[in-house]
This record gives structure tokens, sequence and C-alpha cells, in this order.
């Protein structure tokens, strides 16, 4: 899955996770959020979320240990 983190007007990181068939560009510009914080490619490994890549269109590239915090974090709040 494709993933972007934008900041939210709160100053919070919120992540938004979508098929790899839809480009990080074409979510972005769906998004009301302005700052895009990070982009890349997530899967679920064994030991938790794994985040890597980036997005050259956009110029911005994955954090992989802080976006699958901000990712896992997001997804525990919801149970």
């Amino acid at each position: 899955m494709n993933y972007l983190i934008v900041k939210h007007f709160s100053g919070r990181e919120i992540p938004f996770i979508f098929p790899e068939t839809v480009a990080h560009v074409d979510m972005r510009d769906q998004l009301p959020y302005g700052d895009i914080i990070s982009a890349g490619v997530v899967c679920l490994g064994p030991n938790g979320f794994v985040c890597s890549g980036g997005d050259k269109e956009l110029g911005i590239a994955a954090r992989p240990e802080k976006d699958a915090a901000v990712i896992g974090d997001a997804l525990r709040e919801q149970d």
C-alpha cells in the first residue's frame, strides 16, 4: 500500500494509506492539508509495519522508523 504522512492543522502527523494503483501526487491533490511530511510504501511485516521508498514527483522520501510508528499509533487509536 502507498501512504502519505501529512501535517494536520493542529500540528499532528496523520497517515493516509491507499492502494499502490493510486499515485502519491494524485492522492495529495485530494487532501485538504498543506504540508506533506513523507511518502512511501507500507507493508505489514512479522515485526510490525515496514515503510520505504518515497515519491520523486513530490520530492519526498519515507522516514522508515518514524512513519511506521505514526501509522501504528494511528491504527492503535482506532481500537
